[in-house]
């Protein structure tokens, strides 16, 4: 694993609507400096050498980063991207309902036909996007949105087989195999993300509280949750509620706010980052029936200054690995393989929102703790490594620029 480098920056202030994942255009507030959880993680500044520097450290790159950056290409705020085993194809949803294919070989984009039909408000819109496991043979990826129905609006998620024709790639055969449920009224708060289990056998989906809280604490309410499913869409054999009925059959874990997250590491254990309110971003370790507090318990505050009580051991809640307040407003999360990045093998990155950075936390089997953060300059929505090791970025903004870390 690798040590905490603490590396210099300062996190952006976050607003209400910022710390809920706010639209592209909002400006953070100035720069504060961070809290966490465990005492001793706070990033202090470090010094690097003018010259010897250890062996044990990375090379940086021309701005003083252990790394390169490379624009690549823009998009009309773009959500989510996946690289599509096997070929040479990068997947790109935006927002708004459109779906990209860039061909890393040429460059050249493509946009993609059989997209549904999405509800583009707040931060709704068209989701993930992750291949399935069987994607080599059948060409089967899985996506989220957002749809409108009784009630107001909820999430789906579907799949079908992403086809490549010549310049003309498709979806089809599209089939909704998942519902968040109730729909309800609002824009905020869907959190869709996607990942399969390193077997293939389970799919898990965030579900968020929609900005309702309490439905979080309800084993009756499919809102403020991790779900396991079977690639069909099924409620997963062994889920801890199974015997409530529907929709507890699918949870896996519950008292979430907006987990925009979520990523297994190489022991296949599923962490999750998840945005709190005011303060008390949070990345978790996810585990089977566990209840991790929300709105009950939080390292942040309400909107408006009311409180929330703390996170304290013995407190009946699983609390955070590592906590941010003030709000960094984390947008999605990766584990590296360490493939190009040796010195970050086996540990998370997080893409802050309202804090305009990429957040490294060094994870040591079920711990964690704060690592570097380098400011971006903007919104980082999405975060991801392609199959050479190098790290991509999707940042959160109209015009929002596809971007590629490489080692110096």
């Amino acid at each position: 694993m690798a040590r905490p480098r603490n590396l210099a920056a300062a996190l952006a202030s976050a607003a209400l609507l910022a710390g809920c994942s706010a639209p592209a255009t909002q400006t953070p507030s100035a720069p504060v400096a961070p809290t966490t959880s465990t005492p001793g993680t706070t990033p202090v500044p470090a010094t690097p050498s003018a010259a010897g520097t250890p062996a044990s450290e990375p090379r940086l790159g021309p701005d003083g980063r252990p790394f390169v950056v490379t624009e690549v290409a823009d998009f009309a705020e773009p959500w989510a991207m996946a690289f599509l085993p096997g070929t040479d194809w990068l997947a790109i949803t935006e927002r708004s309902g459109t779906m990209h294919l860039r061909d890393q070989a040429s460059g050249r984009l493509l946009e993609v036909a059989g997209v549904p039909d999405v509800v583009d408000a707040g931060q709704g819109g068209l989701g993930d996007i992750v291949p399935g496991p069987t994607y080599g043979s059948d060409a089967t990826v899985y996506l989220s949105w957002i749809e409108r129905g009784d009630g107001g609006t909820g999430a789906v998620v579907g799949r079908a087989r992403l086809l490549v024709e010549g310049d003309a790639p498709r979806l089809d055969g599209l089939e909704v195999i998942w519902r968040q449920t109730p729909k309800t009224s609002g824009n905020g708060h869907f959190s869709h993300r996607l990942a399969f289990s390193p077997d293939g056998q389970y799919l898990f989906v965030s579900s968020g509280d929609r900005q309702k809280m309490e439905p979080a604490q309800d084993l009756g309410s499919g809102l403020g949750k991790i779900m396991r499913l079977t690639p069909d869409g099924a409620p997963a054999p062994g889920n801890p509620f199974a015997d409530r009925g529907s929709p507890s059959d699918e949870i896996w874990s519950y008292g979430h706010r907006n987990p925009l997250g979520l990523a297994f590491d190489a022991e296949g254990r599923l962490w999750s980052s998840e945005m709190g309110a005011q303060g008390g971003d949070e990345v978790n370790l996810i585990e089977q029936g566990a209840n991790y507090g929300w709105p009950r318990a939080s390292n942040g505050s309400h909107y408006g200054g009311g409180d929330i009580p703390d996170h304290v051991e013995g407190d009946g809640f699983t609390a955070p690995k590592v906590w941010w307040t003030p709000s960094i407003s984390p947008g999605s999360l990766m584990i590296h393989s360490g493939e190009q990045f040796p010195q970050w093998a086996g540990d998370a990155f997080v893409g802050a929102l309202s804090g305009q950075a990429l957040i490294r936390v060094d994870l040591d089997g079920e711990d964690a703790t704060q690592g570097d953060l380098w400011e971006m300059g903007q919104r980082i929505r999405a975060v991801t490594e392609a199959p050479d090791g190098s790290i991509w970025l999707l940042e959160d903004a109209p015009g929002g620029r596809l971007l590629q870390l490489t080692a110096p």
